[in-house]
């Protein structure tokens, strides 16, 4: 799976409150309008700027805080193709593949805003092709990318029914 767009950068520390904002709890019923705010508390402009197979590019610790899924799900509605930072939170990472929204874990040091990025979730490979660099990271698992494949979690199970885990 290759995914390409432009980067949207943020820094460390990005929370779930500053994903989906928690004055806005009221519409997490309505997750299209909620994604109409993503990221509006990091940067203003980028829940009406951002263009589908766009990447939002963090440091480290993205997705931290509370466990919400509605974090990764309206980033993944506002059209955004993954997250790709230095490190994440682990239940944003965990509910991010569960929502079908890949995540990348590498240096995002050198990547800027603006840069045209392209992902090789299966060869494990960031290229910016604005700077003419390529970053590498461990291939997701087959099982993740199928997941991802088939729109998240609910939907692997929907197409290929509950699965006992086998010692």
């Amino acid at each position: 799976m290759s995914l390409q767009g432009k980067a949207w950068k943020f820094g460390d520390n990005i929370s779930t409150d500053l994903i989906a904002p928690g004055r806005l709890f009221h519409l997490r019923s309505n997750l299209p309008e909620l994604a109409k705010h993503v990221l509006e508390d990091a940067d203003p402009e980028f829940a009406s700027k951002v263009q589908t197979g766009d990447f939002v590019v963090g440091g480290s610790n993205f997705g931290l805080g509370s466990s919400r899924e509605h974090a990764p799900t309206i980033i993944k509605l506002a059209g955004v193709s993954a997250v790709i930072a230095s490190s994440f939170a682990r239940i944003f990472y965990r509910n991010a593949i569960n929502v079908g929204l890949p995540v990348i874990q590498c240096d995002t040091g050198n990547i800027e805003a603006g840069d045209l990025i392209e992902v090789d979730l299966a060869n494990g490979t960031v290229t910016d092709i604005t700077r003419n660099f390529t970053l590498t990271f461990p291939p997701l698992p087959g099982i993740m990318r199928t997941i991802l494949e088939d729109g998240g979690l609910v939907a692997h199970l929907q197409k290929h029914g509950d699965f006992t885990l086998s010692t």
